[in-house]
């Protein structure tokens, strides 16, 4: 569902930029004031990896000709909480729109937001976190993975359709592109809510404790240790990263399967200043465009696949530790100021 420069208009695109750079600095700040702590910083790393690797792997809708991967959002959220959920997802997004050229640098905003702020800071809260606040019991936690990644792909899919008519610039009737949105991002939800459910159970039985300090906003049990689901994450990203996404679907994803069905391909022109800017950028940042070398031959999408994972662990990662520093040094600066 990672949309392209060429279903956006400028307006549309940078407002979105400025919505989705708000909604960051806002997790920011809830993960400098409680919800990090020093057990969980490696999964904010580790998870982003996972979920990088996961995306990778298209499976296929029977009957369609299109395919699916996973957002992640709600699986994140779970593990960590919405704030640092959307902050690794957005480092996943920002390494695949720079260095691998998956979906447009104008359009990141916009993917941010429909990937992101939509199942980490709404389905999440107002949807999984209730369910699972009643207890983690593989039955709930399988109906809460299973809803929240449903409704999260509808409001993302519906926010590409609403982004795409906002902009004007593509023939996208409103109503037809939503009737194919709509009902291949159901599908694709499924799918990724049985993958959600299934890591999730997985937790809730080696370290329930993970899953429970999310659901009560406090921090783990100092004796509580993610060592083990951050070792198993990692050994399923490489697996996964490096073998598995081989044998991806080759069919086109939600998004292009609609586009194709209402404007007869899969590839739209982006026109305009803004645009073609965006575009020489992103072509100057990307390593891998497609996920593969130069020569554009397949070759290349297991070192894809690894670089990417580790690119996505250093940046999630990165972007933990510095908020944990920072929290730190605001904690001393309280303590010396009351003391």
């Amino acid at each position: 569902m990672h949309m392209s420069d060429a279903l956006l208009s400028p307006t549309v695109g940078l407002t979105m930029c400025a919505v989705s750079a708000g909604a960051l600095a806002v997790s920011a700040a809830r993960v400098q004031r409680s919800q990090l702590t020093r057990q969980k910083l490696p999964m904010m790393a580790v998870g982003g990896a996972f979920v990088f690797a996961a995306q990778m792997i298209n499976f296929t809708i029977p009957g369609t000709g299109s395919s699916g991967h996973i957002g992640g959002g709600i699986l994140l959220a779970t593990l960590l909480g919405g704030g640092p959920a959307l902050l690794a997802l957005a480092a996943v997004l920002v390494v695949q729109c720079l260095f691998f050229a998956d979906g447009g640098l104008l359009a990141l905003g916009c993917n941010i937001f429909n990937m992101g702020v939509l199942p980490c800071l709404v389905v999440y809260p107002l949807v999984v976190r209730p369910l699972l606040c009643r207890g983690l019991t593989p039955r709930r936690l399988s109906a809460a993975a299973l809803l929240g990644a449903v409704l999260g792909l509808q409001l993302g899919a519906f926010g590409v359709v609403l982004e795409t008519q906002l902009s004007g610039i593509t023939a996208l009737p409103f109503g037809t592109f939503a009737a194919l949105m709509q009902p291949i991002h159901l599908a694709i939800g499924l799918g990724e809510g049985l993958v959600t459910a299934g890591v999730l159970c997985f937790v809730a039985r080696v370290q329930p404790e993970v899953l429970e300090s999310t659901q009560q906003a406090r921090p783990m049990e100092k004796t509580a240790s993610v060592k083990k689901i951050a070792v198993l994450l990692l050994c399923l990203t490489a697996a996964v990263a490096g073998g598995l996404s081989l044998f991806a679907s080759q069919n086109p994803d939600g998004l292009e399967w609609a586009v194709q069905a209402v404007a007869g391909s899969t590839e739209l022109e982006a026109e305009g200043a803004v645009q073609e800017g965006a575009a020489a950028l992103q072509e100057k940042t990307a390593l891998m465009p497609d996920y593969d070398y130069a020569d554009g031959e397949g070759n290349g999408t297991s070192t894809a696949g690894v670089v990417g994972s580790a690119l996505t662990f250093t940046l999630a990662g990165g972007v933990g530790l510095a908020l944990a520093a920072a929290k730190k040094r605001r904690a001393k600066q309280r303590a010396a100021e009351q003391g």
